[in-house]
């Protein structure tokens, strides 16, 4: 069933990087103004021929400007993506968008790059974000862990999405995914029929919060998942 399994995980990523290289990218070049119908529809393949599914829990906040999601893989972004045209603007680092060719995914579809390198990377998060809530009229979606996680266990919030936020006083809607990895395990390159459930907990208004607010929505999006873990045996 191992061997199963990892060659599912090898078909999953040709599956993926067909679709993107082949379909979502020249579409992106060719109707640049469905950038958000683009990427729905062809997420919702990926997922579907990957033999996912996607359950939700609670509703997307459309008064928020920013989600918060904790972060297993690549299947975060495409469920997210399939469940609806949100029209999300995720913030990635740069070194994705100079990917040859599949970097204009990134590129075309207008999402935020961040220099982790450079001090000047947060001033230039800050400016993407505060045009993002005030004029492109889309909500910014971000990864607070930086990096993906391999356990149960959320990795130490970055402080950028907390300053962002508190800089500009955001409503922040955290999210928590559980079954992401079992569909596609980038860690161990193994992958499974799964349920991706996402999960909307309450949104947080950073303009009225108390000082100490993210520190506690790291501790609430980690009590949701070591619940999903105990409960349903759902890991994240």
């Amino acid at each position: 069933m191992k061997i199963l399994a990892k060659i599912r995980f090898y078909l999953g990523a040709f599956i993926i990087s067909g679709v993107v290289a082949l379909i979502m990218i020249p579409l992106l070049f060719v109707l640049p103004g469905y950038a958000c119908q683009i990427l729905h529809y062809f997420n919702r393949l990926i997922l579907v021929l990957l033999g996912g599914k996607i359950e939700e829990v609670g509703k997307m906040d459309p008064e928020a400007d920013m989600v918060l999601i904790n972060h297993q893989g690549i299947i975060d972004i495409i469920a997210m993506e399939a469940r609806g045209c949100t029209g999300l603007r995720w913030v990635a680092k740069k070194e994705l968008f100079e990917i040859p060719w599949f970097g204009n995914v990134l590129k075309k579809s207008n999402m935020i790059s961040i220099d982790r390198q450079n001090k000047a990377g947060l001033i230039k998060l800050l400016k993407d974000s505060k045009e993002t809530v005030e004029t492109k009229n889309r909500m910014i979606a971000i990864f607070p862990e930086g990096t993906r996680a391999s356990s149960q266990k959320l990795l130490p919030f970055k402080a950028g999405a907390g300053l962002i936020a508190n800089r500009l006083k955001l409503k922040v809607q955290p999210v928590v995914i559980t079954g992401s990895k079992r569909l596609l395990n980038e860690h161990d390159r193994t992958a499974h029929n799964s349920t991706v459930k996402i999960i909307f907990l309450p949104t947080i208004d950073v303009h009225t919060a108390e000082k100490e607010w993210y520190t506690k929505l790291s501790q609430e999006m980690q009590q949701m998942i070591d619940k999903e873990h105990e409960t349903y045996h759902r890991q994240r």
